[in-house]
């Protein structure tokens, strides 16, 4: 199991900071994990599954015909 820290995650998602933050507000995205007082960071499989789950959302989701 690997931990990642927010500049990470921000890079693995391409969401900013203070989305990531709203996400985990409304429970829609992984909790961080607190290693110290100071220091927090994401359990890396947890964030490739939300990603999946993102991917997933778009392929079941019906297609738009023009």
């Amino acid at each position: 199991m690997k931990l990642i820290r927010l500049r990470h995650v921000m890079q693995m998602t391409g969401l900013g900071r203070s989305s990531i933050y709203n996400y985990m507000k409304d429970q829609s995205f992984p909790k961080q994990v607190k290693i110290t007082s100071n220091l927090s960071a994401w359990v890396e499989t947890e964030i490739n599954e939300w990603i999946q789950d993102k991917v997933n959302q778009r392929d079941n989701s019906p297609h738009l015909t023009s």
